[in-house]
């Protein structure tokens, strides 16, 4: 069954799996212990701590194994924000950030700080210049991922970098999706990684803060990992960590062309295939092996559901296959559609077979939830009566609300307008994208009785 959704997390790495059953055996013993095993396992450690802090390109006393990306995430901002309270409280970040940054940030402004989201463009990616323009006299910290681990786009890491070293802000480099495919470009200050996103085993994440950058340990005080993780090491999945990180990079040059191949062709097929697509995402500044589009007057979740009954796995970013029904947050702030939304991320070895069919079978799919869902099928464009309609769609989920009102478009005259009224969350996202891939106008969103009323004037 073909695995494509390595961005959520990769496969274990044979050698991640050798070193973790090696270190079973040899690094069981605590490793601040100054007997002989203690010794042995303190030897696997450094060693493990060198190899990672080369793949960072740090120094290995800048880098500390933590139990989680996430884990990495929290106590990094957390601890920089403190390390440099005296400056301010503010943080700025990309509204396109892990969740764990978001709630890092929620919870700084719980505790009374404040944070501003730069917005992206349609690709997903921050301009420098309005990254910079975000940065204030009490801006503490500022983060941003070096890609994206939804749409795949990276992220001008280098250029924000030097506006934040201007203006004396240390910056955090989430590089979860990245690490494992190169070096993160200079300038950052902290950098966290997760070693499940490489194909090293989970509950391992990676902190590593530069030095002269203030950082004050949050939570109660620990001896291990230079204060910064609490908790007995997991000597043996770090030693896999580091093992396998060493592995895909030394892989990374080859797979990711072949790789970069294989997305292309998917990026490409599926619009040629599939009528009324998005591929999303920059097409040219990404991960090699990540691609992520979205289907208009699709179901999500039974999209999903559909792909892994022909044994496909991949995800989405959809409302409709989250239990908060709220849609993804990047492809919110990126403004695309999130209807029907499919990501593929492909592990290392993905076989080009796999890949195409693939693509054989997804059209076949979409045209299966469209027809179940009674979508409208393309017709000559007609003049319509004059008179506007109201379409309502209260009380239910994208994408029926936009399928609604591409039923009834071509009865209205072009000038004229046809009002949604909706109260799904998805709808403030998708009735505008649906537009724009339409050729249509979005006037804009009224207050209603129960829900919105999203207005739209038909052009052609």
């Amino acid at each position: 069954m073909p695995y494509f959704d390595a961005a959520s997390a990769a496969p274990l790495h044979p050698v991640a799996r050798q070193a973790l059953l090696a270190a079973l055996d040899e690094g069981w013993a605590d490793p601040a212990r100054l007997y002989r095993e203690g010794r042995r396992a303190r030897l696997l450690l450094d060693a493990a701590r060198e190899a990672a802090a080369e793949a960072v390109g740090c120094r290995p006393d800048e880098l500390v194994f933590t139990s989680s990306g996430t884990t990495a995430v929290h106590a990094g901002i957390a601890g920089a924000l403190s390390g440099r309270r005296r400056v301010g409280r503010h943080l700025a970040l990309s509204a396109v950030e892990h969740s764990s940054v978001l709630h890092s940030a929620a919870a700084h402004e719980a505790a009374g700080g404040s944070f501003t989201e730069v917005p992206v463009d349609r690709t997903g990616a921050v301009d420098p210049a309005v990254y910079g323009g975000a940065l204030r006299a009490d801006t503490a910290l500022a983060c941003l991922q070096s890609a994206n681990h939804e749409v795949g786009t990276e992220q001008p890491v280098a250029e924000v970098a030097a506006r934040c070293a201007d203006a004396g802000v240390p910056l955090l480099v989430d590089a979860a999706q990245s690490l494992g495919w190169g070096p993160v470009q200079e300038g950052w200050s902290l950098l966290t990684a997760s070693a499940h996103k490489w194909g090293g085993p989970a509950g391992v994440g990676l902190l590593a803060v530069r030095k002269g950058v203030r950082f004050a340990a949050q939570g109660p005080a620990g001896e291990r990992e230079s204060g910064r993780a609490a908790g007995f090491e997991n000597l043996p999945a770090i030693v896999a960590a580091a093992a396998s990180l060493r592995a895909v990079r030394s892989e990374a040059a080859a797979e990711s062309g072949r790789l970069r191949a294989l997305v292309d062709r998917i990026r490409s097929v599926v619009a040629e295939r599939v009528p009324d697509v998005e591929v999303v995402g920059d097409p040219v500044r990404r991960l090699p092996h990540l691609v992520t589009f979205s289907c208009l007057y699709v179901d999500g979740e039974t999209l999903l559901h559909e792909l892994d009954r022909r044994e496909f796995s991949v995800s989405s970013g959809s409302s409709c296959t989250s239990s908060t029904l709220v849609p993804s947050h990047v492809l919110r702030a990126m403004g695309v559609l999130s209807e029907g939304n499919v990501r593929v991320s492909l592990p290392p070895g993905t076989a080009g077979a796999d890949v195409d069919r693939f693509l054989e079978v997804l059209p076949g799919v979409v045209a299966e939830v469209r027809e179940r869902l009674g979508a409208p099928v393309p017709a000559p464009a007609s003049p319509g009566p004059a008179a506007s309609l109201v379409v309502d769609a209260l009380g239910r989920r994208c994408p029926v609300p936009v399928i609604e009102l591409a039923k009834v478009i071509g009865e209205v005259a072009v000038g004229a307008t046809v009002t949604v009224l909706a109260d799904d969350e998805a709808a403030r996202l998708d009735i505008p994208a649906w537009c724009e891939m339409r050729g249509q106008e979005y006037v804009g969103e009224e207050p209603a009785d129960r829900g919105s009323a999203h207005v739209v004037r038909r052009l052609s």
